[in-house]
This record gives structure tokens, sequence and C-alpha cells, in this order.
């Protein structure tokens, strides 16, 4: 496991649990460093003063908080330690919470806590039990790097997962995003829960990162001086202007079909019957007797129209 980012204690009622936090994901990115074309020497970046031009080392370097154009007032580490930050050295939980009532949108990188010795390993199965016989989740506050942050606390296996959230002024509103109104039948959406239902998983683990898969063999093929290999999961090529809906989504459940090596003979989904036609078709002879009423009473009107006579000008 990685080393602790932060230690302290997790805190609700009167209950205390010491607790370190651990980084719960890792970063496979592949980095790239900047270098000159020409000879392939390293590019820096070196960080110059802008009055006098001079390169700067870290000791030189401190933080500055701009209150106008030409106005910079100083802040110390110091005195951002010494602001009251109740929730320096704690995970204080504030209320437990449906985790439907959440919105996605705010929740962010997740660490795990960790039981810190074995005076917290009994509240710590205490919280995480309650948490999951409760159904909840526990929203809290913590302070990381001279700032009082929003958090989540779930339940993943036996371990008590801590997610960092936004505030609410940090949200943006998706109003302005909305999409003009548009038309939907029936048949449209039934097709597309079709369609879901066809693409349905048990789980995203089997899920790879194909593109990375893709840079590495390259990168590998350049330090070998042959040509890169083919890998699987190349992007298809874009589909054009989507003109008929309800093709589209029969094409798509078809090749979902066929990609999960299903029959695809009934795939198609332009029949759809809506919700009505459903309850409709529960009980066939009312239905056929109604087709027949309906085609005698076309044909008795087709021969009442026939035998009438023109109207005179």
């Amino acid at each position: 496991m990685p080393h602790a980012v932060w230690s302290g204690a997790i805190s609700f009622g009167l209950v205390t649990i010491p607790c370190r936090v651990l980084a719960a994901t890792e970063n496979h990115n592949i980095n790239f460093r900047q270098v000159h074309l020409k000879d392939m020497g390293r590019v820096r970046t070196r960080k110059v003063c802008e009055i006098d031009g001079q390169e700067l080392g870290a000791d030189e370097i401190g933080k500055g908080y701009e209150l106008s154009k030409d106005t910079i007032v100083q802040i110390t580490d110091a005195e951002l330690d010494a602001m009251p930050l109740p929730t320096a050295k704690a995970i204080d939980i504030v209320a437990f919470v449906t985790a439907d009532s959440i919105d996605p949108v705010r929740v962010g990188d997740g660490y795990y806590l960790q039981a810190d010795g074995q005076v917290a390993a009994k509240p710590y199965k205490l919280l995480r039990m309650a948490l999951e016989r409760s159904s909840k989740v526990a929203v809290a506050k913590f302070a990381w790097h001279n700032r009082e942050r929003l958090g989540l606390l779930r339940v993943k296996g036996d371990v008590i997962v801590l997610h960092a959230m936004k505030w609410d002024d940090e949200l943006r509103s998706p109003a302005e995003l909305t999409p003009r109104e548009v038309d939907l039948s029936d048949d449209e959406i039934e097709a597309a829960i079709q369609l879901l239902e066809t693409m349905a998983q048990d789980g995203i683990g089997h899920l790879t990162d194909h593109y990375r898969e893709a840079v590495e063999e390259m990168l590998a093929a350049k330090a070998e001086h042959r040509k890169p290999a083919p890998v699987e999961g190349q992007a298809p090529e874009p589909a054009g202007q989507v003109v008929d809906l309800m093709a589209a989504l029969n094409a798509s459940v078809e090749a979902a079909r066929t990609a999960r090596g299903e029959n695809t003979e009934n795939a198609v989904v332009h029949d759809l019957p809506t919700k009505r036609a459903a309850k409709a078709s529960a009980d066939k002879t009312p239905v056929k007797k109604a087709t027949t009423r309906k085609a005698a009473a076309k044909k008795t009107a087709a021969k009442k129209t026939t035998g009438r006579k023109p109207r005179s000008a």
C-alpha cells in the first residue's frame, strides 16, 4: 500500500477513531518530456522574477494574493497554519444521509481510511457496520492543505472510503445547457431501453485502456526501430448525422448482440409495442373482433360511397 497522505481521527458524537488516509487510486498516465527537436535535449521550466529577471530557487519563492492589478500581499505558511481550523486533525462527521441524495457531480477522488492502531479497530468496525446496516453514507468536514473541505464516507468491502466533495457554491448550474424541446415516441423510448438492456453487464472490471496500450506499443516499437504491432480496440469510424433514430437503435441492438455472441434474428426493434398496445394485446380475442368490425365498417362505407350519386354543380 502507498504511504499515508494524512493522519488524524474520524469523529462522530463522542466517538473518536484514529485513522490514516491512503490514496485509493493510481495514476497510470504516460508522461512526456518537453524536448528540443533539433538535438532532443530536455527543455526545463525555470522560475524567473518578472521584475529583475533573476532565476529563483525554492527558498526564495513564497505565497502572495493579488488584491488588484498592482497590489499583492504576502501570506506566509505560518499565518495560514495559525488560522482556526476545527477540522485540522479530524474528519468530523456532521450528518448521515442516503447515498442517492448526494449528486455524483460533487464527488471527487477517493481515499482509503485505515484504522490507526489496535485501539481504533473496534470503533472503526462499529462505524463501518452502522453505515452498512443503515444503508447510509456520512457527510463530514475535514481540512487538508490549509483548507476546510467537504467529504463523503462510504463502505467498500471491509474498508471505509473517504471522498472529497465540492461545496454547493463550487457547483455550476447546468440549466443553460438543457437541450431544446423535442418529441419522442413511446417506440423510440422502448427501443432505447431495449438497447440498454442488451448492453447491460455485471461490472466494468474487464474494461481496459486501449489508448494507453497503443501508446506503450508505439514507444516500444520506436525504441526497437520497428513498426508498432496492431492493438485491439481500434476506434470505429465516426458515423454520419443520424437521420432515422429507430434505424440507428435497430443497428445498435444488433451490433450489441453480435458482440455478445447472441442470435440477432430477433434484434429488430421497429415494432416494439407501446404500453397501451401491450395492454390491449394481452387479450387477443377482443382485438381480433375489433379488427373484423373495423374491416366490415370500411367495406360498408365503400359501398355507400360507390352507390351515391354525384352532386350537381
